[in-house]
């Protein structure tokens, strides 16, 4: 009983791993902290910079 339970477990083990890889992930791709920082920070000059041209015409 015990050989045939591992084995029975090991199959069920293989076959979670295959759907689990197989199956479309629903996370986004991780951002650092630094990464989203520098993101912020362009958006913010980009946001200055649109503005001074508002501001300018």
């Amino acid at each position: 009983m015990n050989r045939k339970k591992k084995i029975n477990s090991i199959l069920k083990k293989r076959l979670k791993k295959i759907n689990a890889k197989s199956a479309p992930a629903n996370k986004e791709k991780y951002i650092s902290k630094a990464e989203r920082a520098k993101l912020e920070a362009q958006a913010n000059e980009q946001a200055t910079t649109d503005s001074a041209v508002l501001e300018n015409s």
